[in-house]
């Protein structure tokens, strides 16, 4: 646990206090705040953290030993009506207390207490707020050390995706028959000799498996590709520690020598919008005003909506991206989610607009980190950017 960290951000906030709740694994925000990732824990848990002070734990008495190494003061509990008991001592000098919860569930990745425990907590005479921004200034903001491997790791996985559309150019010109996974067993293959790890293979989607945003191929379901075939790559990875943050990029390619002009004209309004999300951002940042990530997607959207594809762009503008591909931190989402949590210095996200049409789609994915003004700024970390689709033969 970081406590001082943690301290610093709930001073910044205003909040009065954070209780961090865990039942096997349900809240992985409370997890990852306590350094409670790697315990095998049975029983409920809780933890009272305020601004200043030490942690105060509620922990069940077959669990101590899980917990000999985590500061600040421990109570314990066995039967129901215990918990109950310490939960009011521990409770009663706070009037309010932030959780992993999300009002009307607008925010999915911060609803991570359960209904039951939120009526608990009030019951007790306590108000509840969400978490959202405290638990993206914990999770969500990279160190140093966490950027730069980031760097590195998005300009590996650059690589491998210059060397997968180079593959499929070259086994093309030789006549060899080729499919999607094919291509995916390529870029896995890329990652391993890179050092990469991912949680998922990447998306290797040709013409209408593209209009499909999460179509990923697989031994069984693989299309071939043949010349003047439109190709979709969507590949991310980071390197071998848990602490390693992920890189994420997605770019289109035409299997002949010159593009079809259906394709350039969808490309170029995606890349356009791609570039005003840029633009957007840094402006508000250079001007030092809030970005709350839901005014990101509505800028994107609003410019594909004006070309007249606004219906067929069907998810968001872009995630948090962290030690897990889709992080806690503010999302450029102003569709699936209004996301109004303000994007703030040291976080990660992905820019990647898209139309889908029936019978292809076209997406441009890159990475943004934000540093502090007169550190870079607003910093593209998937560079170089693709401004063309890419013709193979």
């Amino acid at each position: 646990m970081n406590l001082s960290e943690i301290q610093s951000a709930l001073t910044e906030l205003k909040i009065e206090a954070w209780l961090l709740y865990d039942f096997r694994g349900i809240n992985p925000i409370s997890q990852n705040a306590s350094g409670l990732t790697e315990k095998n824990i049975t029983r409920r848990w809780y933890c009272l953290i305020t601004p200043q002070g030490e942690p105060h734990w509620l922990i069940h008495k077959i669990e101590t030993s899980n917990f000999n190494d985590v500061p600040g003061k421990i109570s314990l509990y066995a039967g129901w009506q215990e918990l109950n008991k310490e939960m009011q001592s521990l409770l009663s000098n706070v009037k309010s207390v932030a959780m992993e919860y999300s009002p009307n569930a607008a925010i999915p990745y911060i609803s991570r207490v359960d209904a039951g425990t939120l009526e608990w907590v009030r019951s007790l005479g306590v108000e509840i707020h969400s978490s959202a921004e405290l638990a993206q200034y914990i999770e969500a903001r990279l160190s140093e050390e966490q950027f730069l491997g980031h760097e590195k790791s998005a300009q590996l996985v650059l690589q491998a995706k210059d060397y997968a559309f180079k593959w499929i150019g070259d086994q093309l010109k030789a006549g060899h028959n080729i499919t999607e996974y094919e291509v995916q067993q390529q870029i896995m293959h890329q990652f391993d000799q890179k050092g990469l790890t991912t949680n998922h293979p990447p998306i290797v989607a040709v013409n209408a498996n593209s209009a499909d945003p999460h179509y990923a191929p697989s031994a069984t379901i693989t299309e071939r590709i043949q010349p003047n075939d439109f190709i979709l790559i969507d590949l991310w990875a980071k390197q071998k520690d848990p602490n390693a943050v992920f890189a994420d990029t997605t770019w289109v390619a035409y299997a002949g020598r010159t593009v079809p002009d259906k394709y350039v004209k969808i490309f170029e309004i995606v890349r356009e919008a791609r570039d005003r999300a840029v633009a957007f951002i840094q402006d508000k940042w250079e001007a030092n005003e809030a970005i709350p990530g839901c005014t990101v997607d509505d800028c994107v959207r609003g410019y594909i909506t004006e070309k007249g594809y606004g219906e067929y762009f069907i998810h968001r503008t872009g995630h948090n991206i962290g030690t897990v591909i889709h992080g806690n931190g503010a999302n450029l989402d102003n569709l699936e989610t209004r996301d109004e949590r303000i994007l703030i210095q040291g976080v990660c996200f992905s820019i990647e607009p898209g139309i889908y049409l029936p019978d292809f789609g076209v997406r441009t994915e890159i990475d943004v980190f934000l540093a502090e003004q007169g550190k870079g700024g607003v910093k593209l970390t998937t560079v170089p950017v693709q401004n063309q689709v890419l013709p193979l033969l």
